[in-house]
């Protein structure tokens, strides 16, 4: 009888020592389509250089990976079609599996900010000052500004509803904007710290309320906005319908939220109800509300960002409709 040889049993658990760890998993898949180095690998994967770099040494240890050099630092790539057969079978069942994982979409909006960033290698070099401009600007004068150019945008006749408003922020920056906002927020640490940031705002008011019975009255809001807020609803469809209740014929609900995630400590050190939202799930919800239009965008993660990625959600309630 023929026998394999006998170093393919030591090839086949050594493949499957490499890819049992989710981190070395999500390296692979990055570096399967993109050369990266350790810094944009630990800009996405949001880890220290020393677990990164440890585990990028497994990997090209055996044999996964590929480096070169480039300037100061090591580039690396994973190319599927150098591997020996063995793992190359394993890496497509890997690959396969881990496709649906929300971490995998969360990585692959980070890589696409890194990827943005980086530009065309050398335009970026003849870019000079242009390049350095987004983080130039923002050490000057923060990033707030393009906020308040935004909510000027709004008729002047608008009435905002700031659902979750927190300390109160957004219902400041927009009180200057729009004819009246209306502040809901059911904690009452938060209502003080509101209440006393928009003290001087005539066009103001501030309410303690919970969102799935939000204390406005039917169709009065032009605009209702709930950012970062939903994950610590319990039932969070029960919200989004609330959001559409208070809405005016036209008005637009706005969402800013988590993309779904597998973080449970974030969640859990964060008091939040849930892992964030995926897609379908947010727009199912905007849908069922009533609204239409229903369209979601994730965001590009800003560069010093530690939390999950997020996205911006909207839809708007029919010009004919009554609550």
């Amino acid at each position: 009888m023929n026998r394999p040889p006998a170093a393919q049993p030591d090839v086949l658990l050594a493949s499957m020592d490499a890819l049992a760890d989710e981190k070395r998993l999500r390296l692979l898949r990055l570096l399967e389509a993109n050369e990266l180095s350790v810094a944009e690998l630990c800009g996405i994967l949001q880890s220290p250089q020393s677990t990164i770099s440890r585990h990028l040494k497994v990997l090209a240890d055996d044999g996964w990976l590929r480096s070169r050099r480039s300037g100061t630092t090591h580039r690396y790539r994973m190319r599927p079609e150098e591997l020996d057969p063995t793992p190359r079978r394993l890496w497509l069942l890997a690959r396969e599996q881990t496709e649906q994982w929300a971490t995998s979409r969360q990585d692959e909006l980070r890589l696409a900010r890194v990827l943005r960033d980086r530009g065309d290698d050398g335009a970026a070099f003849f870019a000079g000052a242009a390049g350095e401009w987004d983080r130039l600007r923002q050490e000057l004068y923060g990033s707030n500004f393009a906020q308040s150019a935004a909510l000027a945008m709004l008729p002047r006749t608008t009435v905002l509803a700031d659902l979750g408003c927190g300390t109160g922020q957004l219902t400041a920056e927009a009180a200057a904007h729009v004819r009246r906002v209306i502040a809901v927020d059911n904690s009452a640490a938060m209502l003080k710290a509101a209440r006393g940031r928009t003290a001087d705002l005539s066009n103001v008011q501030v309410r303690h309320g919970d969102l799935r019975a939000i204390p406005i009255e039917d169709g009065v809001c032009d605009a209702a906005a709930a950012l970062l807020v939903l994950t610590y609803v319990q039932d969070a469809p029960k919200a989004v319908a609330e959001m559409a209740r208070i809405l005016s014929p036209g008005g637009r609900a706005v969402v800013v939220d988590l993309l779904a995630h597998d973080r449970e400590d974030f969640a859990r050190d964060l008091g939040q109800q849930r892992l964030g939202f995926s897609p379908e799930e947010m727009t199912a919800m905007l849908r069922n509300a009533g609204l239409t239009g229903a369209t979601l965008r994730p965001l590009a993660p800003e560069p010093r960002a530690k939390g999950p990625a997020l996205f911006l959600a909207w839809g708007t309630k029919p010009s004919g409709s009554v609550h």
